[in-house]
């Protein structure tokens, strides 16, 4: 199997199973483009079970993650665990032959489907979609079991991946910790020892870690407004690899939250010269350029951001409201019109729909 030509993959978390470095280089062999993040190119997400560890640390991190699963799929991409992506490349075999659809296995385990898709996004089945095994089928009764008793997804998969491989949970006894101390944990043979050991893959054994790490831990600083910190953990990525053009991006977003104007185009322009179709740095960048006052300037980033994507409503609205306040009447109605037919609905949809009412009244007037 491989990977289908032109697909642009992002991750997010970092990868446990493979190096990032390797993977990228077999997805550019085949044709493709592997980048942490997501943009708006982005057909492919994959998660990273380092994803996993991380949320164990916080009270709210596997609702983060259900959240960021919700948002990728609502959107439309693809979304794969790390099994399935590296059997995607052909970089992994595939187990055995399986039969069962995800219906079946939800009706005959009892396992909510929410839990069950969450599971084997972050391979906690020997396969990471349907047809499912009969293997699988034994793991998700248990699985349900625990669930009953209180576990969450999320601590079942984060001792699934402490256990060795997932096949060999099918011949053993598992049980929620509640009743030892641990709500988190996950047993065997009735408490007797958990299930931890050796992590399936060694997280600290990639060349990768430190940079995921790093990107990590940028992504957290900014989700948590600390745009400076942000900034300069982001700026030790783009040393470690100055190829990245996401981080360049990220980097310019939280230069321009904090009041660094100059920096922030710095940035964007990178970000730009590494991925000439990176559109939401386009986009970025003109709002930048608005925010500044050289108009001129922002329109032409504006209607490069269209030109990339023309399904983008932000940057056809954003445009329409320039050509309006240049005098650009037609122009303006135009781009309000188009922005109606990508978006009907939110607040801004009014506000267009009422830009397009005041130029047909002003033409009428004309015209009279």
């Amino acid at each position: 199997m491989t990977a289908p030509a032109g697909a642009i993959f992002g991750t997010i978390g970092a990868l446990a199973a493979f190096p990032l470095r390797l993977a990228a280089r077999e997805v550019a062999r085949q044709h493709g483009e592997l980048r942490r993040g997501v943009t708006r190119r982005t057909t492919h997400v994959v998660f990273g079970r380092a994803l996993l560890v991380k949320a164990g640390l916080t009270k709210t991190g596997d609702v983060e993650i259900e959240r960021r699963v919700a948002a990728e799929r609502g959107a439309g991409r693809a979304l794969l665990s790390e099994n399935g992506f590296l059997r995607l490349l052909g970089l992994m075999k595939a187990p055995e032959a399986s039969s069962l659809s995800r219906q079946s296995l939800i009706d005959q385990s009892r396992l909510p489907g929410a839990d069950l898709d969450l599971l084997s996004l972050f391979d906690a089945f020997e396969h990471d979609s349907e047809p499912y095994s009969f293997r699988d089928l034994i793991l998700a009764r248990k699985y349900a079991g625990l669930v009953a008793g209180g576990a969450t997804w999320g601590a079942i998969a984060r001792s699934v991946h402490r256990s060795g491989p997932v096949a060999s949970l099918t011949a053993k006894s598992l049980a929620v910790g509640s009743a030892f101390g641990r709500p988190d944990a996950i047993y065997l043979d009735g408490g007797e020892s958990e299930l931890d050991g050796q992590l399936l893959f060694d997280l600290g054994a990639s060349d990768d870690d430190p940079l995921e790490e790093l990107f990590a831990d940028a992504e957290a600083a900014e989700q948590g407004g600390d745009h400076d910190g942000a900034a300069a953990l982001y700026q030790r990525c783009l040393a470690i690899d100055p190829g990245d053009p996401i981080a360049a991006f990220n980097r310019a977003n939280c230069l321009r939250a904090g009041g660094h104007p100059a920096e922030a185009a710095h940035d964007y322009a990178r970000a730009i010269k590494l991925d000439p179709a990176f559109v939401e740095a386009w986009f970025n960048l003109a709002g930048l350029m608005s925010e500044e006052g050289k108009t001129a300037s922002a329109r032409r980033h504006l209607r490069k951001a269209i030109a990339l994507d023309s399904n983008y409503a932000d940057p056809v609205f954003n445009l329409a409201r320039l050509e309006f306040d240049a005098g650009e009447l037609l122009e303006a109605r135009r781009l309000w019109a188009r922005y109606l037919e990508l978006d009907s609905e939110s607040e801004w949809a009014g506000v267009a729909a009422r830009g397009v009412q005041f130029v047909d009244m002003q033409l009428a007037k004309s015209a009279g």
